[in-house]
């Protein structure tokens, strides 16, 4: 019966002629790209945890809760790793992304990993180009392949620099905006310097066009917490037991300036969200040896008004499982466990309105069916 689902689909991209070959070639294989090549975004595993792709890869139902317990499996250094730079990152999305092309392949066949292969590459853009083994399927010239790595690489100059620029400096919003057009438009000049020959070939490698930059949730499984055997204001608290709500957990030092800036926020929303079925947890990471002893941090849980559950994270065990980098970190996460936002710092820093952000992601995570969540169930 598995397979059969692909019969429909395929003879309609054959009738469109989506899956038309170029004369005397065959459409290849695509299959988990080696390379080092930092320019190339790396789409495979992100897509994966989309509820989009997992449709198109025919996962539903009853495989969708073993899917998030395989993804769950594969994403630990993902998220232990995902704010470091890419070089140190790739090691562990080779492997995460090898287990997952395997795991597709023995479970649900391989027109599954060649359809996440084509959503990579319709994810990948213009980038793709840079692939040892598009550029080979698209028969690219050495005069081709420069003009594409001179593009690139002047989109690559101009994202650094403004990254590079003072935001409180006004050339910021120039170089922002420079990059952004050049961003843009990087597709449509890349497609230009290729023959029309080459343009059949790339529009026939990508299968049923979607657009995929409109998934949702492309971010990893959120790590379960890691018990130092020490909570205030309750038992401990396992993200296992509380899938079917959204949560929000914070991450703090108690001696934090800028974390006690957040603190009126926190106990808003422990008041009006817990009505509404969403769960607050802090994790208190320390940072001070202050911060590391459980008597004074119970005595600043009370201080502070905190209600809810907190973890003390006394040797930083649940701080590092969760790759959290900075005091103080709030993390949402959906009803399946999916991390799907984040905010990094104060949440109203300088007229920052990052409560009213995360708000209204957790007001559309509430709205999602836990059995449906492209589609939100009415209020």
């Amino acid at each position: 019966m598995q397979g059969f689902r692909w019969i429909l689909p395929m003879l309609a991209l054959v009738a469109t002629g989506v899956l038309a070959q170029a004369e005397g070639t065959t459409l290849p294989t695509w299959r988990k790209l080696a390379t080092n090549e930092a320019r190339i975004p790396r789409n495979f595993l992100m897509l994966a945890h989309s509820e989009e792709a997992q449709r198109e890869l025919g996962i539903r139902g009853k495989d969708r809760a073993a899917f998030d317990d395989f993804l769950r499996s594969i994403d630990g250094d993902w998220v232990r790793y995902h704010r470091h730079a890419e070089p140190a990152l790739r090691p562990h999305l080779d492997r995460a992304e090898a287990a997952l092309e395997t795991h597709l392949a023995n479970v649900y066949g391989d027109k599954a990993v060649d359809r996440l292969h084509q959503l990579e590459l319709q994810a990948q853009g213009a980038r793709a180009f840079l692939r040892p083994d598009v550029a080979t399927y698209l028969e690219l010239t050495p005069e081709q392949s420069g003009r594409l790595d001179q593009l690139f690489t002047k989109t690559e100059e101009l994202r650094t620099a403004a990254l590079s620029t003072n935001p409180q400096d006004p050339a910021a919003v120039a170089a922002v905006t420079t990059f952004q057009r050049a961003k843009q438009s990087e597709n449509a000049l890349a497609l230009q310097v290729l023959t029309p020959e080459q343009k059949r070939r790339w529009t026939a490698v990508h299968g049923q066009k979607r657009d995929v930059s409109a998934f949702n949730r492309v971010n990893a499984m959120a790590s379960e917490f890691v018990d130092s055997g020490k909570w205030f204001n309750g038992p401990p608290v396992r993200l296992a037991d509380l899938r079917g709500s959204v949560v929000v957990v914070h991450f703090y030092a108690f001696q934090c300036h800028n974390c006690q800036a957040n603190f009126g926020i926190y106990n808003r929303w422990y008041r009006t969200l817990r009505e509404k079925g969403v769960h607050l947890i802090g994790v208190q990471s320390p940072e001070t040896s202050a911060e590391r002893d459980p008597d004074l941090v119970a005595k600043a849980v009370a201080k502070d008004g905190f209600q809810f559950p907190v973890l003390f994270d006394a040797d930083s065990r649940t701080w590092n499982a969760w790759g959290t980098t900075m005091w103080p970190t709030v993390y949402v996460i959906d009803k399946r466990g999916y991390l799907r936002n984040w905010w990094l710092g104060e949440l109203n820093w300088q007229g920052a309105q990052g409560d009213k952000v995360l708000e209204r992601v957790i007001d559309r995570l509430r709205a999602e069916d836990l059995d449906d969540p492209v589609h939100p169930k009415p209020e």
